[in-house]
């Protein structure tokens, strides 16, 4: 069977003291915060009233955690894709701003050359591309024995920027671009449909809104 919708879930905050870029590092854990925004996202999937029949997540500790109480929610296993993870990034494990940062040490400046491609880490079409391989096979991979018919949604947790670049792909909006402007929260739910033979953008939600504030969110680039 098809799935009837994909909801691109986002991980939450994340326990980083030092805040650093963690991009792909191990042992990135949710705060307590974000544990909250986690049951937040299954809450707000939850009072949606649809069945869902599939959960996908990226291999990494925080989108597991994330995607924990969405499995409790809805007595699914969690699926790991790689193809979900966050991007490769010159500057994991690095400050970035403030004194001391990443961007005042003229080492890292040739990492800086080219924010279109961008030179720092993984491409921005890369991202893309495997990003909508993911949401395809999840699309088609919701368990049901009539492999054209509509079935239950297919849930898949990921990290803010490779959300972004399947907003980007579908919209028509630039690969480049600014991270201040990606509307993409913590624990944010993006969602898509199949039209024919393209996947589309129907919503988005940000359950998580009233714990944002208090949030840390510098995790990558």
């Amino acid at each position: 069977m098809v799935a009837s919708q994909i909801h691109l879930v986002r991980h939450g905050e994340v326990f980083n003291p030092d805040r650093v870029l963690y991009g792909r590092l191990p042992d990135f854990r949710l705060s307590e915060l974000g544990e909250k925004m986690a049951e937040a996202a299954a809450a707000d999937l939850t009072s949606r009233g649809r069945p869902m029949a599939r959960l996908v997540s990226s291999p990494l500790q925080r989108t597991q955690e994330s995607a924990a109480p969405i499995a409790a929610a809805f007595d699914l296993p969690v699926d790991i894709d790689e193809r979900l993870i966050e991007p490769t990034n010159h500057f994991e494990g690095k400050r970035m701003r403030g004194a001391g940062g990443a961007l005042r040490d003229a080492r890292n400046w040739p990492a800086l050359t080219n924010p279109l491609r961008p030179s720092w880490g993984e491409p921005f079409r890369a991202i893309a591309v495997r990003m909508l391989a993911a949401v395809y096979d999840a699309w088609q991979s919701v368990p049901g024995e009539d492999t054209d018919a509509p079935g239950g949604d297919a849930i898949l947790v990921s990290h803010q920027l490779p959300i972004w670049m399947v907003h980007a792909a579908l919209t028509g909006a630039r690969y480049a671009h600014d991270p201040r402007r990606r509307r993409c929260a913590l624990s944010s739910i993006t969602t898509l449909e199949r039209h024919g033979d393209r996947f589309v953008e129907v919503g988005y939600t940000n359950p998580a809104a009233p714990l944002l504030a208090t949030a840390t969110d510098v995790g990558a680039v």
